[in-house]
């Protein structure tokens, strides 16, 4: 229907005062009859630039239509600090105990899916972790949450927490406390 000439709704909105948007227009403006929109549908047709709704001027457009700026999420490490790391590992399993599957009451350290806990002379540290199963509703949430507390350890510059999923996640893993907690014993 891309002809030149408007739809009939399109001049049946046009023409009409009570159209969907009228109230945004707020010109004051008269529209044409609406018998004369039926008549005549270049009638109906608003005028080059005319455009029946303007963005209110405290609206930021920018945000909607600028291109979006992804952050790289890749660990920037230098190489590991083995003194660094020992000096700060108790303190971020110690943040890493706050973390909680949602599902499961037992802290995700306890759970056994933490892997490693790497820390370079710049005190920036990545965390390798997995999760219980790769459909975990939780995927989001708990790297995330387990990422901004070991960057509010005291020390700690920047923090990653990257996925693994190599080896994988079994009951095995789980402390003695967890598995005590969850009866598994």
């Amino acid at each position: 229907m891309r002809s030149g000439q408007p739809s009939a709704a399109r001049a049946r909105c046009w023409g009409n005062t009570m159209g969907m948007f009228s109230f945004l227009k707020n010109k004051g403006e008269s529209s044409p009859d609406v018998g004369a929109a039926a008549g005549s549908v270049s009638a109906a047709v608003p005028p080059e630039g005319d455009v029946p709704f303007s963005v209110p001027e405290a609206l930021n457009i920018e945000a909607l239509t600028a291109p979006v700026d992804v952050p790289s999420d890749a660990a920037q490490m230098g190489p590991v600090d083995a003194a660094r790391t020992a000096e700060l590992q108790p303190k971020i399993v110690e943040a890493l105990k706050t973390v909680f599957d949602p599902e499961i009451p037992v802290d995700i350290y306890e759970l056994g899916l933490i892997y490693d806990i790497l820390v370079d002379a710049q005190n920036r540290v990545l965390v390798k972790m997995t999760l219980t199963s790769p459909a975990c509703p939780s995927a989001q949430q708990i790297p995330s949450e387990a990422r901004y507390k070991i960057k509010a350890v005291p020390g700690v510059t920047e923090a990653w927490v990257e996925i693994v999923w190599e080896p994988p996640w079994g009951k095995e893993r789980m402390s003695e406390m967890a598995k005590l907690q969850l009866g598994f014993f």
